[in-house]
C-alpha cells in the first residue's frame, strides 16, 4: 500500500542518551509533526536506523537540511516509495487495543 500524502526519513544515528530528544527537538521547535517513529539499534549497537513518517508539505526540505546538520546524525535518505502499512498497523503487530 504505497501512500503520496506522506514520505519516511530514514537515519543512521549515533546511539546515545539524548539522539532521539534531539531529533524529535527538531521537528517541535520547527511545528513540523512527527506521524510515526520506529527506531531500533543496528550493527554492534553505537548506530541506530530511525524511520520518521511525515506529511509532504512545503517544510519537508528544510527539515532535511536541518536533520543533516545535526551531531547525531549521520546519515539521512527520504523514501517516497514505500509500504504505508507498516506504519498503520503497528496496533496488530504488537497487539495493542485501540482507544476508540
Amino acid at each position: 500500500m504505497l501512500n503520496s500524502d506522506h514520505s519516511v526519513i530514514e537515519l543512521v544515528v549515533r546511539n546515545h542518551p539524548g539522539a532521539m530528544s534531539h531529533i524529535t527537538g527538531l521537528f517541535a521547535r520547527k511545528a513540523f509533526n512527527l506521524e510515526g517513529i520506529l527506531c531500533g539499534q543496528i550493527g554492534d549497537g553505537s548506530t541506530s536506523c530511525m524511520f520518521l513518517l511525515v506529511k509532504n508539505d512545503n517544510f519537508m526540505e528544510q527539515i532535511i537540511k536541518q536533520l543533516r546538520k545535526l551531531y547525531d546524525v549521520l546519515e539521512v535518505t527520504l523514501h517516497d516509495d514505500y509500504d504505508y502499512s507498516i506504519f498503520s498497523n503497528l496496533d496488530k503487530l504488537f497487539k495493542i487495543k485501540t482507544i476508540n
